[in-house]
């Protein structure tokens, strides 16, 4: 009889739990931001094509991508020169995560010498 108990307390206390499933993609971004702070070896370039293929790779799974991923990538698009780029994803991010926008609208005034 103790033997059965255990038993169906360990099969209910696994059964009980249950994992959930992100609800944004975030792939490789935390190491692009880790890379992007420490400002090792790799280049910008290096972490724009991080950051896109995380993007595919959401788009691939039917994910959406984690608040903050097209707003880094237009800061390495900014970093690299390319500024349409980087306000293409900054309004992306703005779309995306309207929360954001003020930051976000800050951020392109400063880039622009508002």
């Amino acid at each position: 009889m103790k033997k059965l108990f255990c038993v169906l307390t360990l099969a209910l206390s696994v059964s009980a739990c249950k994992t959930t499933e992100p609800l944004y993609y975030h792939g490789a971004y935390n190491q692009a931001v880790y890379a992007y702070f420490k400002a090792d070896d790799t280049t910008l370039e290096d972490q724009i094509a991080t950051i896109q293929q995380t993007i595919q790779a959401a788009a691939q799974a039917g994910k959406p991508v984690a608040p903050g991923i097209h707003a880094h990538l237009g800061l390495l698009y900014f970093d690299t020169g390319n500024s349409d780029l980087g306000q293409q994803h900054f309004e992306q991010e703005k779309v995306l995560f309207p929360e954001s926008a003020k930051y976000l609208d800050f951020l392109l005034k400063s880039r622009q010498g508002v």
